[in-house]
C-alpha cells in the first residue's frame, strides 16, 4: 500500500470515529437538556450537533479528497478539505447565535430553574471525556496527515471539552446550592451558555480563516518558503538564479513552482537530472509536495 492510500485510509478512519462519538453524544445531550430544562446543556445539544455535521462534512471531504486529478480537477479534489473547513467554521457562528438568543431569553424571562442537575452533570462528565479522546486522535492524525478538515473536526472536539467542563462546573454548583436552599445559584445555568459562545466563537475564527487562506491561494507559511529558498542557494551553487517561485495549500498538498535559471551551455539530458534532484530534496524537505519548475538559459547561453 502506498504511503498515499495509508494516509488517506488513517483519515477516513478517524473522521468515521468522530461521527460515532458526535451523534451518541448530541443524543446523550438533548435527552439530559430535555430532563433538566438547562439552556446551558441544550447549548451544548447543539454544539455537538453541530460537530455532528462537520464530522459528517469532514468524512465526506476526505473521501472527495483521496479521488485522483481527473478532466474537470488537474490539481486534484484537495480544495474540498478546505471547503469543509471554512463550512465548519460557519456552522459554529451559527451555533452561538442560538446559545445566545437561548440564554438572553432565559435571562429575561426569568426562566432559569434547572430540574435534576445531577443528570447533567453526568451527561457533560461522559462527554467532557470522550470528546477529550476523540479530540486528542483527530489532532494526531491531523498532523500526520497534515489535513485541515480534520483539524477543524479535531479543535471542534476540543472547544467541546472546555465548554463542557465549564457547563459540569456550573451544574455542579447548582446541586450543591439546592441542598443549602441558594435558589439563585440557577442564574448560573445561561450565564455559562454565554461564557460558552465566546469561546466557541474564537474557535470558529480560527478554523475559518485558516480554511479560507487555502481557498485563496495564500503562500505556504513564511518558514516554508525560506526553507525552499535555503535549499536552492545553499545546495545547488550550479544554479545560477531562480524566481518567480510561487507557493500555495491543497487539502495536504504543498503546490510549488518556479523559474530556474542554468548555465546556457548545460544539456537537456543535465538540465532535466537537475530538476529530478530538485524535486526529490523538495519532497524530502516538504512531504506531499507537487512541484513544476520551468528552466531558463542565463542570457546569450552564459556559463556560471
Amino acid at each position: 500500500m502506498s504511503s498515499q492510500a495509508a494516509s488517506s485510509g488513517m483519515k477516513q478512519r478517524a473522521a468515521s470515529v468522530s461521527v460515532l462519538s458526535n451523534a451518541a453524544l448530541t443524543a446523550a445531550k438533548l435527552v439530559a437538556a430535555f430532563l433538566t430544562g438547562s439552556v446551558s446543556i441544550l447549548s451544548e445539544a447543539l454544539h455537538s450537533g453541530l460537530d455532528l455535521v462537520a464530522a459528517l462534512m469532514a468524512l465526506l471531504a476526505v473521501r472527495k479528497s483521496r479521488e485522483p486529478a481527473d478532466a474537470d480537477h488537474r490539481f486534484g479534489h484537495g480544495k474540498f478539505e478546505s471547503i469543509s473547513g471554512l463550512l465548519e467554521g460557519m456552522l459554529i457562528l451559527v451555533a452561538v447565535g442560538l446559545i445566545a438568543y437561548s440564554a438572553i431569553r432565559k435571562i429575561m424571562t426569568g426562566q432559569v430553574d434547572v430540574a435534576m442537575p445531577g443528570v447533567g452533570v453526568a451527561a457533560m462528565g461522559v462527554s467532557a471525556v470522550l470528546n477529550f479522546f476523540v479530540s486528542r486522535m483527530l489532532f494526531r492524525v491531523a498532523r500526520r496527515t497534515d489535513s485541515v478538515a480534520l483539524e477543524a473536526d479535531a479543535w471542534h472536539l476540543s472547544t467541546d471539552v472546555w465548554t463542557s467542563v465549564g457547563v459540569l462546573v456550573g451544574l455542579t454548583v447548582i446541586t450543591v446550592a439546592e441542598r443549602i436552599g441558594w435558589r439563585e445559584a440557577n442564574h448560573l445555568d445561561p450565564i455559562i451558555a454565554l461564557l460558552v459562545a465566546v469561546v466557541i466563537t474564537r474557535a470558529a475564527w480560527s478554523i475559518t480563516r485558516r480554511a479560507w487562506d487555502h481557498l485563496v491561494d495564500r503562500a505556504l507559511p513564511a518558514e516554508e518558503v525560506h526553507q525552499i529558498e535555503a535549499l536552492l542557494l545553499e545546495h545547488y551553487p550550479q544554479v545560477a538564479e531562480f524566481h518567480q517561485l510561487r507557493t500555495r495549500k491543497s487539502g495536504a498538498e504543498r503546490q510549488i513552482d518556479l523559474h530556474l535559471v542554468v548555465p546556457g551551455g548545460i544539456s537537456v539530458a543535465d538540465a532535466h537530472q537537475l530538476c529530478d534532484d530538485l524535486e526529490e530534496h523538495l519532497h524530502r524537505l516538504l512531504p506531499g509536495s507537487e512541484v513544476l519548475i520551468h528552466v531558463e538559459p542565463t542570457p546569450d547561453g552564459e556559463r556560471v
